[in-house]
């Protein structure tokens, strides 16, 4: 093959992926731009919202906060994963709620309804043929009706005992179809409702952890240093007079590295760790003839055992140490904690 060719073809190839090149560029110019139009978007749709927060959203709270039963949320399509997800943060934020989809409701569900709740219907046309047909049922039962609506003339909106507008001046689907800005705005009310009930109820962080007991927020408002920590056999302990070996001993058989130092009725004298064990040995101690309380750390850190185990995390990292000794009210030893068990218990 001549050298003219190998150019020729070698040219044709280079401009080939130039082109390539360019087109994938300007694909990710254009997703970039759809994505950040999106999001323009819908923060306007959800920036709207606040100027509608008046005496209806005011009037919603005050029915469910009197609300001796249930708030039953309801929806169907993309509003009911929506409604979905509003009952999951009433229920975590102290107001007793569940969702109930309008299509099994005409089925039986609505034996889920009673009296005593209050009903939280979403639909952004207001029109939904399912949510509709049970509105007769509702108004039978007397319950309070909230409805999140984008057409304020709408039929769920005129039957509502309170109507919240969710309006929004455009979906951020480029086809006008796709539930993208009203999903949005339904979702944000929904979480305003939530906060301010929080609020009103006087709900507070502690609340919140039991209701989620296996989160790290639960475990770091719920457990307490008496729930984590070595008691019994399990803590190294020796008196004042043991011979650092066999405090060495003491330490290598109860894996928390370190020992108490105890007198003859638990009152905790000291504390001798790994730290102290290196500056001893820095300064040629002799291991089988030192007794303890020569090179122990006096006056340790304590903790009773009712304290959180989230703030013994945090003492032992503001004074740099990876063991506490748990003492009761008079000063006697009852257990000890490491950082390994808080690390076990999911505190840290």
């Amino acid at each position: 093959m001549s050298r003219e060719l190998n150019n020729t073809l070698y040219q044709s190839k280079s401009e080939h992926n130039d082109q390539e090149l360019a087109e994938h560029q300007e694909t990710n110019k254009r997703l970039q731009r759809l994505g950040q139009e999106v999001l323009k978007l819908e923060a306007k749709a959800v920036n709207s919202l606040a100027e509608r927060i008046g005496d209806n959203f005011s009037r919603a709270c005050r029915h469910i906060l009197s609300c001796t039963g249930r708030v039953i949320v309801t929806g169907m399509g993309k509003s009911g994963h929506i409604g979905s997800k509003i009952a999951a943060t009433l229920a975590s934020t102290g107001t007793p709620a569940f969702f109930v989809h309008p299509g099994e409701a005409s089925h039986g569900d609505l034996g889920m309804i009673t009296g005593a709740d209050v009903v939280l219907a979403l639909s952004n046309s207001g029109e939904t043929h399912e949510l509709n047909a049970i509105l007769p049922r509702l108004r039978r039962l007397g319950v309070p009706l909230i409805s999140l609506t984008g057409n304020p003339d709408s039929t769920l909106a005129r039957e509502a005992t309170v109507h919240i507008d969710i309006q929004v001046e455009k979906e951020a689907c480029p086809l006008g179809l796709a539930p993208t800005s009203s999903t949005t705005a339904s979702l944000a009310m929904g979480d305003a409702l939530a906060i301010a009930l929080l609020d009103a109820r006087g709900f507070t962080a502690e609340d919140f952890a039991r209701s989620h007991p296996g989160g790290r927020l639960g475990r770091r408002l719920l457990l307490h240093i008496e729930d984590v920590m070595q008691t019994g056999d399990k803590v190294p302990q020796v008196t004042p007079g043991t011979l650092l070996r066999e405090a060495l001993l003491e330490i290598s058989h109860k894996g928390l590295g370190m020992t108490a130092v105890v007198d003859s009725t638990q009152q905790v004298l000291g504390i001798f760790t790994d730290g102290d064990l290196r500056r001893a040995l820095d300064q040629g101690i002799d291991v089988h003839t030192t007794e303890i309380a020569t090179v122990m750390t006096q006056a340790p850190q304590t903790a009773p055992p009712h304290l959180l185990a989230a703030e013994a995390a945090e003492r032992m990292e503001r004074h740099r140490i990876n063991a506490l000794l748990i003492t009761a009210e008079d000063g006697r030893l009852i257990g000890a904690l490491n950082m390994h068990d808080l690390l076990q218990a999911g505190v840290v």
